[in-house]
C-alpha cells in the first residue's frame, strides 16, 4: 500500500517523535497514537492524510501563480528551508519575523525599494560618488536589508497562503496571517495548538531529518503546481497563435480578389 509506504518514509525520518507528555497542548489528542517514555508519539496515518490534504491545496495556489511564503527561523530548519524553497522560487523567512510583515506590509514593501535603490545607484555609478563612510554606511544598511528581507524582495502583493515551521516559535506570523485571513499550512508538533491553523500537519518539528522530510514533500507539490500552471500558459498561447494564424489566412482569402484588381488596374493603366 502507497500509504504505508509513505508512513514508513515518515517513521524513518522521526516524523513521529512528538515533546515530553507535560509539555502536550490537549488540542493535539486526535493526532497523538500512544505514549512512550515519557514523550507522544504522533499517529503517522493521520499526518500521511493531513500532508496529503496540506499539498493538494499548496499546488492548486502556486498553480493559480499566488507565492507561498514560508517562516522558518528555528536553527534546525532555516537551511533546509532555504535550499528546498528556492528551488521552486517562493519567498520565506529565515531569520526573525520583521513584525508588521504581513498587516504593515507598505512598509515592508519601502524598505524593499529602498534596497532597490541602492542597487541602482551600484549600477548607475551614484554610489562611487559618495564618501568613503556614506559608502559604508549603505552597503551596511543594504547587508541589514538583505539580511531581514532578503528572498521577500521581489513579493510585490501579500501572500496567497503562509507555510509555517513551529507554529508556537512563529506566533507572531500566525497572529497577522489570521487578521488578514491568509490560509496557513503548518507543522504542527504534540506542543502546539492546531486549532488555530487551516491546514495543521502533525509532526515532529524540531529533528532536521523530519523537518527536511515534510519539506520536500511540500516542495515537491509546490514544482508540480507550477508545472500545471505553465503547461497550462503554453496551451494558452499555442491556441492564441493558431487563433491569429487562422485569422491572417482569413484576411489573406479576403485581401487575394482585391490584390487581383489593384494589379489588373495597375497593368491596365501600364497599357
Amino acid at each position: 500500500m502507497a500509504d504505508n509506504k509513505q508512513v514508513k518514509e515518515l517513521l524513518d525520518a522521526g516524523v513521529h517523535f512528538g515533546h515530553l507528555t507535560r509539555k502536550w497542548n490537549p488540542n493535539m489528542a486526535p493526532y497523538i497514537y500512544m505514549e512512550r517514555n515519557g514523550i507522544h508519539i504522533i499517529n503517522l496515518y493521520k499526518t500521511t492524510a493531513k500532508l496529503e490534504e496540506a499539498n493538494q491545496a499548496l499546488a492548486k495556489i502556486a498553480a493559480s501563480g499566488r507565492k507561498i511564503l514560508f517562516v522558518a527561523t528555528k536553527k534546525q530548519a532555516k537551511d533546509i528551508v532555504a535550499e528546498k524553497v528556492k528551488n521552486v522560487n517562493m519567498p520565506f523567512i529565515t531569520e526573525r519575523w520583521p513584525g508588521g510583515m504581513l498587516t504593515n506590509f507598505v512598509t515592508i514593501r519601502k524598505a524593499v525599494k529602498k534596497m532597490a535603490s541602492i542597487d541602482r545607484m551600484k549600477q548607475d555609478g551614484t554610489f562611487n560618488t559618495l564618501s568613503k563612510k556614506e559608502r559604508l554606511a549603505v552597503d551596511r544598511l543594504r547587508a541589514k536589508l538583505e539580511k531581514n528581507l532578503g528572498s521577500i524582495s521581489d513579493m510585490s502583493r501579500l501572500p496567497g497562503a503562509l507555510f509555517i515551521v513551529d507554529t508556537t516559535r512563529e506566533h507572531i506570523a500566525v497572529k497577522e496571517a489570521q487578521k488578514l485571513n491568509i490560509p496557513i499550512f503548518a507543522m504542527v508538533d504534540t506542543n502546539s495548538d492546531p486549532r488555530e491553523i487551516e491546514y495543521a500537519i502533525p509532526s515532529n518539528d524540531d529533528a532536521s531529518k523530519s523537518i527536511e522530510k515534510i519539506i520536500t514533500s511540500v516542495t515537491d507539490a509546490i514544482a508540480g503546481g507550477l508545472a500545471e500552471r505553465k503547461s497550462g500558459k503554453e496551451g494558452d498561447d499555442s491556441k492564441e497563435a493558431s487563433k491569429k494564424k487562422k485569422e491572417t489566412k482569413k484576411e489573406e482569402k479576403a485581401d487575394k480578389p482585391k490584390r487581383k484588381k489593384v494589379a489588373a488596374k495597375a497593368s491596365k493603366e501600364e497599357e
